[in-house]
């Protein structure tokens, strides 16, 4: 699959109502509205990674 084909599955999926509510909780899950930082650097970190795979989501369905 290219990259092109790639994107507009995510888009596809996403564009559904199941894939719209799906997106909502893990943007809510995993925070993609609210800082990653607690005073523990291990689980900042912990957290930003969660946060990044919503990121790429979002960045992958985007028009360019």
């Amino acid at each position: 699959m290219n990259p092109k084909e790639l994107k507009a599955a995510y888009k596809a999926c996403f564009a559904t109502n199941d894939g719209k509510i799906v997106l909502d909780d893990l943007e809510q899950r995993f925070g993609l509205w609210r800082t990653s930082y607690v005073p523990d650097s291990d689980e900042t970190a912990f957290r930003e990674g969660q946060r990044d795979a919503v990121v790429f989501i979002h960045n992958t369905m985007k028009e360019k």
